[in-house]
């Protein structure tokens, strides 16, 4: 056996640690947060100002899986460090409700602590090649960092530009600083961290469900609009998990060079999973709207929130599969436009665009089982 594959066989073995699952309890408070904020503003600059949000968060979120893939949190020094960075992102999501506003300060303060964690235990602990990328990548996240934190002092106008910018430094840092492929990917420990955030983030949708339902009495109308929300949460963990989608992740990216697998991690789990969050994000919201009014009209947000949180959900799913290679997605496009069309119906009557969402998934996932197959 040579050098290389007992290399990519040992990482290939490398599994998600209790603790790196306790790091995502206080991610989940993060995704909750963001929900609530959305629901309760659902205009355009509401929405806004969640993706602007959440984009952020996630960079330094999946960040901090690179990270525990390079470095595995086995010392006390690194669980302490680790612990430091779950205080910063729960100052975070405390400050989200109020970010573009008086608590925009305790954000920034909280994203520069996330980020100062991450860049020292990485470059410190992370191997030759990982610490090397990380130390030329390193300014570029602290320069959005610092962004982030000195828009916490400005005015909200000058402070959705200052984050935006940050987000903007983000996405174009990776090909700026093009010796990104030096990071060393653990292809079993890589998938199913990612297979777990989005577990959390439809978890936050069953949460959604019951918070919809909340003292309202017990009849037909709301146990039924219940068991659709869940069907439709149901339907996008299929589409996510099904077929063995997961399993096909972790083979594509363990057969891939060292260089491909990075760029492939960088495109299928950082820019396809950013959408596939927002879209369970926007559905947990619909959902929430619908529960206690599923018999009367959704207003165009709501009815938006659905089907546009659907689409949004698959469209991350078609680049995902795409980059990777592990399926077609002919189908997965008509149900992101099926799933757009369904907004008519929840202007007409809330629970009807559920029922036509759960139509649409189950379509998909028959016809691709029958391709499949």
């Amino acid at each position: 056996m040579s050098a290389e594959t007992h290399e990519v066989r040992e990482e290939t073995e490398y599994r998600v640690s209790t603790l790196e699952l306790f790091f995502d309890l206080v991610f989940v408070f993060t995704i909750t947060q963001l929900t609530r904020t959305l629901a309760d503003d659902t205009s355009p600059l509401g929405f806004a100002q969640v993706v602007i949000m959440l984009f952020v968060i996630l960079w330094m979120y999946f960040g901090y899986v690179w990270l525990t893939n390079a470095v595995p949190p086995t010392t006390t020094g690194r669980r302490l460090l680790l612990m430091a960075g779950m205080g910063g992102f729960l100052v975070i999501a405390l400050a989200i409700p109020n970010a573009f506003g008086a608590a925009g300060i305790a954000f920034g303060i909280g994203y520069l602590i996330v980020n100062l964690v991450h860049s020292g235990l990485f470059i410190s602990a992370g191997g030759p090649g990982s610490a090397a990328a990380m130390a030329r990548l390193a300014p570029f996240n602290l320069g959005s960092a610092g962004l982030v934190f000195a828009g916490g002092f400005l005015p909200p106008v000058a402070r959705a530009v200052a984050w935006t910018a940050a987000v903007v430094l983000m996405v174009v840092s990776p090909y700026v600083n093009r010796r990104h492929g030096e990071f060393r990917i653990r292809s079993a420990h890589f998938v199913e961290r990612h297979g777990l955030v989005v577990i959390v983030a439809l978890g936050e949708s069953i949460i959604a469900i019951g918070i919809g339902a909340a003292g309202l009495p017990l009849s037909l109308q709301l146990v039924v609009a219940a068991l659709l929300g869940l069907a439709l949460v149901y339907a996008l963990w299929w589409c996510y998990f099904g077929q063995e989608q997961d399993l096909r992740a972790e083979h594509s990216l363990a057969a891939m060079s060292v260089p491909e697998r990075a760029s492939a991690a960088l495109s299928a789990f950082g820019w396809a999973h950013a959408p596939i969050l927002l879209g369970v994000v926007v559905v947990a919201v619909g959902v929430k709207k619908t529960i206690g009014h599923a018999t009367e009209h959704l207003y165009l947000s709501g009815a938006l929130a659905l089907g546009g949180g659907a689409a949004i959900f698959l469209v991350g799913e078609i680049y995902f599969r795409y980059r990777l290679k592990i399926g077609s997605n002919t189908y997965r496009v008509i149900a992101a436009v099926a799933a757009l069309a369904t907004v008519p119906i929840g202007l007409w009557l809330a629970i009807a665009q559920v029922a036509a969402l759960v139509l649409v998934f189950g379509v998909l996932l028959v016809a691709e089982q029958k391709l499949r197959a």
